[in-house]
């Protein structure tokens, strides 16, 4: 269903799947779009051999055996056979690294899929060698279908008598998700079994919802609300909600690196040189999720997740770069003053390149009173030292060295 920009009449996949000429791709969607079934439609149209792998189970060792295995039959057909790996995303380096040989020499037809950014999370060898098409949620006509088919259609719902008087709630929880809406059908109709007539409206289907599924979504909006109330949580210093958005996270599927990396972007951001820690452990914390793996991967999560509530918080840094940045949009052209400047050639210094630079070392304290912003910018105060025993310190230090721009008892 849907994907018209894909599959449609003189689009690329349709032209690729007539032509019969297939190459390794990458689809990369939203979830309950159509990503296993499209690949399952190829290999059978192209009447291609058809292995399939999840990342989330699979390691190194199966990607071999069936990379032997399309090797040792290769005498007894002409094309090359599918390997389609579900969440793709959740392999990691040595995992792809495997691919890439097979790949390269035409062995296997690689088809990923994954509902994250292939930039991020697919080796650049492996993304050079496979084209990549975006798929889109589906629409409302798309479920429209759907919708129908499944009452018509499937062996159970056809001997029914379902009444569809409303569909506005059934889409509104399927978020363009046609798994999930054939999910939501399916629990709404359990609910009245025993019923001569199925009534299907927006109070029924929500009544249902609530009652019978947990509706976390990596895709849709719950995703959304759950890792914004995850996140500040710890921005506000609240172990125990954070670790409990954590859990709904990790109950609902979420890929654990997601969360890695959001711990990574909460110690710089919200806790930053209050505790300069935090980022090392969140950075260690991202390290070790990649390596293991769920379910362990939990433990780190939840330690490192508990340590960055439990900090002192200060986002000096974040708003230091953030005027930083702000200045340097509406500077570009400020010159560098000449004493700071390399002087790698005779030329050079003869025009004054790092004339009067001053060797900090050679100076009493390891600091020399210079000025090293370009003009227009003397003085100008970007980091402001958050109110914490860590960057109290940082404080004392600049007031002893730039004492003319940080006063004395001046709280950031």
């Amino acid at each position: 269903m849907g994907q018209k920009h894909l599959v449609g009449e003189g689009c690329i996949l349709r032209n690729m799947i007539e032509g019969g000429n297939l190459s390794s791709f990458i689809l990369w969607g939203p979830p309950g779009v159509g990503k296993t079934t499209l690949a399952h439609i190829i290999a059978e149209t192209l009447d291609r051999e058809f292995f399939t792998l999840s990342a989330v189970t699979a390691g190194v060792k199966d990607v071999r055996e069936i990379i032997d295995k399309a090797k040792s039959n290769s005498i007894f057909r002409r094309n090359a056979p599918v390997l389609f790996i579900d969440e793709i995303h959740r392999f990691n380096k040595a995992q792809q690294d495997a691919l890439l040989g097979a790949v390269e020499a035409g062995t296997i037809v690689l088809i990923g899929a994954t509902t994250e950014n292939p930039s991020f999370e697919v080796i650049t060898p492996l993304l050079s060698r496979c084209q990549v098409f975006v798929l889109k949620s589906l629409e409302v006509s798309d479920l429209e279908v759907l919708l129908s088919r499944a009452i018509h259609e499937d062996e159970l719902l056809k001997t029914k008598n379902i009444d569809l008087k409303e569909t506005e709630a059934l889409f509104r929880y399927s978020s363009g998700d046609g798994r999930k809406l054939l999910n939501v059908l399916e629990i709404v109709v359990d609910a009245q079994s025993g019923k001569d007539t199925i009534v299907i409206d927006n109070e029924t289907v929500t009544a249902c919802i609530q009652q019978n599924m947990a509706i976390y979504d990596k895709g849709g909006e719950m995703h959304y609300d759950i890792i914004s109330a995850f996140i500040k949580s710890v921005r506000g210093s609240d172990p125990n909600a954070a670790v409990y958005y954590l859990a709904r996270m990790l109950s609902g599927g979420e890929d654990p690196l997601f969360i890695a990396r959001r711990l990574c972007i909460l110690a710089a951001e919200d806790i930053g040189l209050a505790n300069p820690n935090a980022l090392l452990l969140a950075n260690a914390c991202f390290d070790i999720v990649n390596k293991i793996g769920m379910p362990e991967a939990r433990i780190p999560l939840s330690e490192c997740t508990i340590y960055l509530a439990s900090s002192p918080k200060s986002n000096s840094a974040y708003m230091a770069i953030a005027a930083a940045l702000d200045a340097a949009s509406k500077t570009q052209t400020a010159s560098v003053p000449l004493y700071l400047r390399n002087a790698p050639t005779k030329l050079m210094e003869d025009l004054g390149y790092a004339d009067g630079y001053k060797y900090a070392h050679d100076f009493p304290g390891h600091f020399v009173d210079l000025e090293f912003m370009p003009e227009g910018l003397q003085g100008t105060v970007f980091y402001e030292p958050g109110d914490n025993r860590h960057e109290n310190a940082l404080r004392s230090y600049l007031e002893q060295c730039w004492g003319k721009y940080y006063k004395k008892d001046q709280k950031g």
